[in-house]
């Protein structure tokens, strides 16, 4: 039986995000968000009521606030707002995303600062429920204000309209209600506004790639410990004594780590044992690491809180004052997006680094050349790290902050945008990216303990590991071909918490 998750608007987690989205649980509004959403439209109401003019309930939108909206027209205003933002184009996202970003979308409702309607929120909770997936197009969103045009298409079934897939078809926004016995909602004063305003394309992309980052930032950690095995390197630049005079808590974090997995490991050496020396790609891995890591706790934080905080305007504070600000601006996430492109493009660039001192005969300690069991008529692991390089170079573009561009919309009226869904879109695939360089790593230091007959010489932990990579991809015998099987390590990687668990 499926757990329930409460949604209240305030202690949300990114894991408890990952339950819903993969459906292990569904959700519910707290008692606590019921009354605070019940008492929020009490207070638009009132407003109403008095006479008074607010911002997207009884005026235009944007650059068009200054002309009032008659009465009579008060609905048809919110369902305008959604036909005419639904602009968004390219691929559609993926259902985890959707997902994703119906749970955050009521968990700021739930917040109780928004003015809508118990019973509209209480539709998007069914079709979380429910399995009806809007079909919401990736490309449009300028990240201010809030993520309109994503936003806009989600929000189009919820009143019979725009497509949805529902039990593994597309189709329209009517009829998935229909088959799934439900009925579109008629919105009423702010409600279509109170659903379009916000950030949750930009976070709801960015907790699924922080949970996929965590995961891929300790298979760069577990696949440098695999390298320093098939290289022998040196163990004496992880000394906890070493690292501690350069006291930044991520680079001892990764040191610790990795000392911990490689415990009672017969093939690490001492400094002067073999070399004096490790290449940086092996003796500066805490540092380069660790600095990677710093970016993912950043990041991590700051879609902490976006998960839990209310991001549409205008705002019905408690007070009972509705007032304009800027809260739907996606900066804070555009910016933390940004910062683990690089981070976590660095994973991948060292990663590919390793790799190519495993495979190049001059720098693999002894190794055959490019990991061939027979080199000459064959080429072993050669074009695996082309595939590395490739990806890697393909990064270095992607990871250009998007945060740093801005194009001003709706007459100028908005004229400073963060671009953060366009960064979050492409974190994501640095993170799928980075899976594959580092997949690519684990294989190739497989193949090197397999050809120097060094399986009995790991460390319990390693050697326990490598038995999960030849799953995937098993000591190879012969040239043949391994996309696939790069693939799908790569997505065990992306999927597995097997990790998350061991480094507790």
């Amino acid at each position: 039986m499926k757990s329930i998750i409460e949604l209240d608007g305030n202690t949300l987690t990114r894991q408890q995000i990952e339950q819903i989205v993969k459906g292990h649980a569904m959700v519910a509004l707290s008692a606590e968000s019921v009354a605070r959403i019940r008492l929020s439209r009490e207070r638009i109401e009132k407003r109403l009521a008095e006479g008074q003019t607010i911002y997207g309930v009884n005026t235009g939108f944007g650059k068009l606030s200054n002309i009032k909206i008659e009465e009579r027209d008060i609905e048809l205003l919110q369902l305008n707002l959604l036909r005419s933002d639904a602009t968004g184009v390219g691929k559609p996202f993926p259902t985890d995303v959707v997902r994703a970003m119906m749970v955050l979308r009521v968990n700021a409702l739930a917040r109780g600062f928004s003015g809508i309607r118990e019973e509209t929120v209480q539709l998007l909770v069914e079709f979380i429920n429910k399995g009806i997936h809007p079909i919401v197009p990736s490309q449009g969103s300028v990240g201010a204000s809030g993520d309109l045009a994503p936003l806009s298409h989600l929000a189009l079934v919820l009143v019979g309209e725009g497509k949805a897939e529902f039990n593994g078809q597309v189709i329209s926004g009517s009829e998935a209600l229909q088959q799934a016995g439900l009925s579109p909602v008629r919105l009423q004063a702010k409600e279509g506004l109170a659903l379009v305003n916000g950030t949750q394309a930009m976070t709801g992309i960015g907790v699924l790639t922080v949970n996929e980052a965590e995961r891929i930032g300790l298979a760069a950690d577990m696949a440098a410990s695999l390298t320093l095995e098939a290289l022998k390197g040196i163990i004496s630049a992880f000394d906890p004594a070493l690292l501690a005079v350069r006291p930044h808590s991520e680079l001892e974090l990764v040191g610790g780590r990795i000392r911990k997995w490689l415990e009672n490991s017969k093939r690490v050496t001492q400094q002067g044992e073999i070399r004096m020396q490790d290449a940086y790609s092996l003796r500066c891995i805490p540092q380069v690491h660790g600095a990677s890591w710093q970016s993912f706790f950043y990041a991590e934080n700051r879609v902490q809180t976006e998960m839990n905080a209310t991001t549409d305007n205008p705002i019905v504070l408690e007070s009972g004052e509705v007032l304009s600000g800027g809260h739907f601006h996606g900066q804070p996430i555009a910016l933390a997006m940004d910062f683990l492109k690089v981070g976590v493009s660095e994973w991948a660039n060292i990663s590919e680094r390793r790799t190519e001192r495993m495979v190049n005969p001059q720098l693999n300690e002894g190794l055959p050349p490019f990991l061939a069991t027979n080199p000459g008529i064959e080429c072993g692991l050669m074009i695996a790290q082309y595939t590395a390089a490739s990806i890697v170079s393909e990064n270095k573009v992607l990871a250009h902050p998007s945060s740093v561009d801005s194009i001003p919309t709706s007459g100028n009226q908005e004229d400073h945008v963060s671009m953060g869904t366009t960064s979050a879109r492409q974190v994501r695939q640095i993170v799928h990216n980075a899976a594959r360089v580092i997949a690519i790593e684990m294989i190739c230091a497989s193949q090197a303990i397999y050809l120097d007959k060094a399986e009995g010489e790991l460390s319990p932990t390693t050697r326990k590991y490598l038995e999960k990579v030849r799953e995937y991809c098993p000591p190879l015998l012969a040239d043949q071909p391994i996309g696939e099987e790069i693939e799908a390590l790569a997505q065990y990687l992306l999927d597995s918490n097997d990790l998350v668990e061991l480094s507790k």
